[in-house]
């Protein structure tokens, strides 16, 4: 699915809107989202992908508007399903008003789309074509009419309730603020996405994904992890470890980072701090990811700390004690875990260590999971039949997730860098696609390895081992 594609389903899904075929429109939109998530995840630049999930929402929000829509005018027809039998005093006359209750065209192609049986289905505002219909008293039919609309009418408000946090007493524009930049349902990372770091996954699931599933077990003393901090170098994986674990516990994942919490107003990133894990428990259960805190969290009693951060400091962990885990008399729907990441551990202040209990090392990919990592950066490329992967895993000893991804970016661009080479650019809008088909060889990733070095040194790996062991809690 090209760029282009999604962008004529765009255009043709909100054509559909326009012109009141709601129920083509809602079909593409639909569709559209799967082709946006599956989009956002080839897409390696943070930028980008950013702009991605900005899209993504747009579309969801006009993808959930079409519903409303669509549920109003069903509304409708069960008010002229509910009114008409008590506007006429022979209840046995009413098969001859069924004719002028035609639907509308979009309620003509709803119904197409759900095809005959959902068409004829009880609460589809065809009672009247029912035989059984005519023994019935007026006063029931309309009652029974009525009270599904009611029901209906009930479930659509308790959903939008839970999609849309209420923010009275609060003030409007830091919610919406926070709903824009860091709401994300459904981060769409499996556990199969990440390579390697098997260890981590088993104890992120034992903190953070047991308590969902065996809810009955994770009581009392047993209780779920208030916190989980994750340790290691830059571009080991921690930020889609997080990830991985909102999508496998079906939670919403609330990425936050310092920018996030900031204000230039006295008083209002302390505002901010709480009313971010006010929104956390209502849109629970919910996966807060703070990615570097060290950040925000530096040790405090320092000469460089300012009064303000001092402030945020203290109300982010008064905030934390106050998720705490689910205790027996919790909803474990209800829980909210907090994950945090972090590159230099070692700052972090240690009232905030003691309320992140379980704290994990990210380690650099092992010679198995660079071979992963070769594989799933290189499943769209086409490489040749020389390619030997084990040999360039070997060769990328010490390599961090992120260097790897580099390395296979930088040999993906060998080929095309060795077909524009000396031409105009006239001569380089002219290829054709065609001739821009040439795979990936070895030489590619000899050339990339020659241009990409480690990021990550012995010296700083020795004092990350060194804090695990001293504070580590595996």
């Amino acid at each position: 699915m090209s760029v282009r594609e999604i962008v004529e389903n765009v255009k043709l899904a909100r054509e559909y809107a326009l012109l009141g075929n709601y129920s083509s429109a809602s079909v593409l939109y639909h569709g559209l989202l799967e082709q946006i998530k599956k989009h956002t995840y080839t897409v390696c630049e943070g930028s980008y992908q950013q702009r991605w999930q900005q899209l993504l929402q747009e579309i969801s929000e006009e993808s959930r508007q079409v519903q409303d829509i669509m549920s109003t005018l069903e509304n409708f027809q069960y008010d002229a399903a509910a009114a008409k039998p008590a506007n006429h005093s022979d209840f046995d006359q009413r098969p001859v008003h069924v004719e002028p209750r035609a639907q509308t065209p979009q309620q003509s192609s709803k119904c197409g789309s759900a095809g005959p049986a959902a068409a004829l289905a009880p609460g589809n505002g065809d009672r009247s074509r029912v035989p059984k219909s005519r023994d019935k008293d007026p006063k029931e039919a309309k009652e029974g009419a009525g009270k599904t609309k009611d029901d209906k009418t009930k479930s659509d408000v308790q959903e939008k309730e839970i999609k849309k946090f209420d923010g009275s007493g609060c003030d409007k524009d830091l919610v919406e603020a926070l709903e824009r930049d860091i709401i994300s349902q459904n981060p769409n990372v499996k556990w199969d996405d990440i390579a390697d770091l098997e260890d981590a996954k088993k104890l992120l699931k034992e903190a953070v994904v047991l308590p969902m599933w065996m809810p009955a077990f994770f009581k009392g003393i047993r209780r779920p992890w208030k916190g989980v901090l994750m340790v290691g170098p830059p571009g080991t994986g921690k930020t889609l470890l997080a990830k991985a674990v909102a999508t496998e516990c079906r939670t919403t994942f609330f990425n936050v980072s310092s920018s996030t919490l900031t204000s230039k107003y006295r008083g209002e990133s302390e505002k901010l701090v709480r009313l971010l894990f006010e929104m956390a428990r209502f849109y629970a259960p919910t996966t807060i990811f703070i990615d570097e805190i060290d950040s925000m969290c530096s040790r405090r009693g320092t000469s460089e700390e300012h009064e303000a951060s001092r402030r945020v400091k203290a109300e982010l962990l008064v905030q934390m004690d106050g998720v705490g885990g689910a205790s027996e008399n919790d909803d474990p729907s209800k829980m909210v875990m907090v994950l945090a990441a972090t590159n230099f551990p070692w700052d972090i202040d240690e009232a905030l260590r003691r309320r992140l209990e379980k704290r994990i090392y990210i380690p650099l990919p092992s010679a198995e999971g660079r071979e992963d990592l070769l594989r799933i950066n290189l499943k769209e490329l086409e490489i040749s039949a020389d390619v030997d992967i084990e040999k360039i895993a070997t060769q990328m000893e010490g390599y961090s997730g992120a260097d790897i991804t580099n390395v296979c970016r930088d040999a993906s661009l060998m080929a095309m860098r060795r077909r524009i080479e000396g031409l105009s650019p006239e001569e380089i809008r002219n290829i054709s696609r065609d001739e821009m088909h040439m795979p990936t060889t070895m030489e590619d990733f000899e050339s990339a390895l020659k241009k990409v070095s480690k990021s990550v040194s012995a010296s700083d790996l020795e004092k990350y081992e060194k804090w695990i062991q001293e504070f580590g809690s595996c």
